[in-house]
Parts: structure tokens; C-alpha cells; sequence
């Protein structure tokens, strides 16, 4: 029987996620301690390990040369940008990965941000619990113009989501999609468009060399005063000191963001902002995203080890 290890918290220590592993693997090690794992401990944890389910931990060339047993490196989430996928194929390991798994959860949390943000939601909460009635009520959501860069399968599920609110969608993506946009009447646009024209922009890309960085001052400076920024993406994609200056001198209305180059982030000034909205990665972490996530990844485990032994069989 194959040894699985799980590194992933939230995956580790879900009863309905433990129930199924066990049904299908009985060596299974489970980080029931929730450790965030940085590259000695986490080699350490998988180093024996046939089989792994991995979330957000950087697999990298040397981590996976210290692995001599791994076979298939399954997926817990939808990025792969943690994983150094040139490597894996030099060693021969397979990775299973379903993209799409958790993308109404996030696109979800995207839509309640949008929210809060224009009807001005959080900081009159916040105010509130500190005695301040602030009857500033925001704007609403709809008829506005929303830009989204990176229409994907998240993307396109926040497309559908804003369709009772009759807004106009400003569309940017680095794959052709002229009959998508057509057919969900969005407007194709540059990024810099985006920035200059719409009322909230949010981010649905991956995270790597060309999107590093891909909203810094300069971009901030294009954007309305009264708009907002939004990542529910990949930390790093939104340069984080320098969304810190633009809300501080208020270049932009406000901002929202679920990741971040450090996780958990420790720069304090920039959490503690009353017109930044800020969660712990938590945007695929809904009940149904989470359970969608692990049984995708366990049936990847499955699939792999089926297939091999019935090979040597």
C-alpha cells in the first residue's frame, strides 16, 4: 500500500476529507498539528512519501530530490505555480491537478467584496463598534463598470455572477475569447483601459514572471480616486507597498485582498488600513470548495495507484 502524505491544513484536519482518504489509502500521514511548512520541515514530512497532496507548499527541484519515493504530487487548490512542473517531468512524477474546483467559492467572496466595498460596508461596521455613526451609504454596485484581467474559470463564474446587476464588464486575457465576450456582452479591453476606466477592478490570474508585480504605483496612479482593487488571486500580483501608499494617500477609494507575497503577512501598517479589506487566503475555503478540492484531489491519488498496479499486473 502506497505512503500518502497530506501537508495541507485545512485538508488534514476536514472529517469528511479524513473519511475519504482512509477508505481508499490506510498509510496516510495527516498534518493534524495545522504546521505551515518552509522547505527542511516539509522535506522532512514527505521524504518517505509514494504519494502526496499538496496546497500552497513550494515543490521545487530540490525538495522533490530528497523525495527518491514520490510518484504523483496530487493537488489540493487549483494554482500550480508552487510546483515546479519542469522538474516533476525530469523525475518521471506525475501531477494531478483539476482546475476550476473551487471557483464559485472564490468568485462568491469576489462578489461580496465588490459589495462591501462600494456600499461602504466595512468601514462603517468598523467605525460603528468604535461609536462613529457614519451614515455614508456608498454607491451601488449596479451599472457600474467592472474590469476583470483574467477570465478563466473564475472569471467567467464572476461574469455570471454579475448578471443581475447589469454592469459593464471590461474583459483582459491573455487567450482569444472574442466569441466568450460576444456572446456575454463584455468588453474586450487592455490592461491599461482597465486601470483608467473602470470602477472596480479585480485580479483572476496566475502567479508568474509577467504577472509579478502587474498592479504597482504606476497602475494605481491610472485608476480612478473613487475605485477599488481587488485580488482574490495569488499574493505578489499587486505590489503590496505600493497599494499601501496609493490607500494611504488615497490615489484609490479602497482595496481588497485575499493573498499575499507572505503568508500569514506581518506588515501590520498595511492590514491595519481602514480602506483595505484583507482575509486569510480564504477565498476557496468554503465548505463545498474544500471538500471539492480534496475529493479531487484523492481521486487523483486513486487513478495513479490503480493504473500502476494494474500495469504490473
Amino acid at each position: 500500500m502506497p505512503k500518502i502524505a497530506v501537508t495541507s491544513p485545512s485538508f488534514s484536519t476536514n472529517n469528511f476529507l479524513q473519511n475519504e482518504i482512509y477508505k481508499h489509502f490506510t498509510n496516510v500521514k495527516l498534518n493534524l498539528n495545522k504546521i505551515r511548512f518552509q522547505r527542511d520541515n516539509l522535506i522532512d514530512y514527505i521524504k518517505d512519501a509514494d504519494g502526496i497532496i499538496v496546497g500552497l507548499e513550494i515543490i521545487d527541484d530540490y525538495v522533490l530530490s530528497k523525495c527518491p519515493n514520490l510518484k504523483i504530487i496530487a493537488k489540493y487548490g487549483v494554482g500550480l505555480n508552487n510546483i515546479d512542473l519542469e522538474a516533476c517531468k525530469r523525475r518521471n512524477i506525475a501531477v494531478g491537478w483539476t482546475g476550476g474546483v473551487n471557483k464559485l467559492s472564490v468568485a462568491e467572496m469576489t462578489l461580496g467584496y465588490m459589495l462591501m466595498l462600494c456600499r461602504n460596508l466595512f468601514i462603517t461596521s468598523n467605525e460603528l463598534k468604535n461609536g462613529i455613526w457614519n451614515k455614508s451609504g456608498g454607491f451601488q454596485l449596479s451599472g457600474k463598470s467592472i474590469g476583470i484581467i483574467g477570465v478563466g474559470c473564475i472569471g467567467r463564474e464572476l461574469v455570471r455572477l454579475l448578471k443581475p446587476f447589469n454592469c459593464k464588464i471590461y474583459a483582459n486575457d491573455i487567450i482569444e475569447q472574442d466569441k466568450y465576450y460576444i456572446e456575454n456582452n463584455l468588453i474586450n479591453a487592455s490592461k491599461d483601459d482597465i486601470f483608467k476606466k473602470c470602477d472596480i477592478v479585480t485580479i483572476h490570474t496566475p502567479y508568474d514572471e509577467t504577472t509579478k508585480n502587474m498592479v504597482n504605483l504606476n497602475t494605481l496612479k491610472m485608476m480612478k480616486n473613487t475605485s477599488f482593487i481587488i485580488n482574490s488571486a495569488r499574493g505578489g500580483i499587486i505590489n503590496e507597498e505600493d497599494l499601501k501608499y496609493a490607500l494611504k494617500n488615497h490615489i484609490i477609494a479602497g482595496a481588497a485582498i485575499d493573498t499575499y507575497m507572505e503568508e500569514p503577512p506581518s506588515d501590520a501598517e498595511l492590514l491595519n488600513l481602514p480602506n483595505l479589506i484583507c482575509t486569510p487566503h480564504i477565498g476557496g475555503n468554503s465548505k463545498e470548495a474544500v471538500e471539492s478540492m480534496g475529493i479531487s484531489a484523492i481521486n487523483h491519488l486513486i487513478s495513479f495507484f490503480k493504473i500502476n498496479v494494474e500495469n504490473k499486473s
